[in-house]
């Protein structure tokens, strides 16, 4: 599967979980119920994934832990803010950077609308 298609998958159980729970709740309710919905459909998931940094030939367990990662592939951010910012842009694309991965989602839960709390974070390699 691309990740483009694990991405449309995410979108759809993200969709599920706040039309569900609906905004305001913590970061980590929303991660337990999307990493459930993807472990439902059968996904490969992991959440809380340790990210060592290396720094020329030092692996440096610097406390970096990725919210979610599908299939090796798609790394989701996930949010629960007034509004997501720049800093939230350039965590999701380090991540990407340390993984090699090519895309990324940020979720911000906290908005009415879920369509506008999801932006695609793309690694150019």
């Amino acid at each position: 599967m691309t990740e483009n298609e694990l991405s449309r998958i995410v979108f759809d159980c993200a969709l599920k979980v706040h039309q569900s729970l609906g905004p305001g709740l913590l970061e980590s309710a929303y991660e337990e119920c999307l990493f459930y919905e993807l472990k439902k459909i059968g996904l490969r998931v992991e959440k809380q994934k340790p990210l060592p940094l290396i720094y020329e030939e030092v692996k440096l367990d610097v406390g970096y832990r990725i919210d979610i990662i599908v299939e090796n592939k798609l790394i989701i951010e996930i949010k629960s803010v007034e509004a997501l910012n720049d800093v939230h842009f350039a965590q999701l694309l380090t991540y990407l950077k340390l993984t090699n991965c090519k895309l990324g989602l940020l979720i911000n839960f906290n908005v009415s609308l879920i369509k506008n709390g999801v932006k695609r974070v793309v690694n150019n390699l």
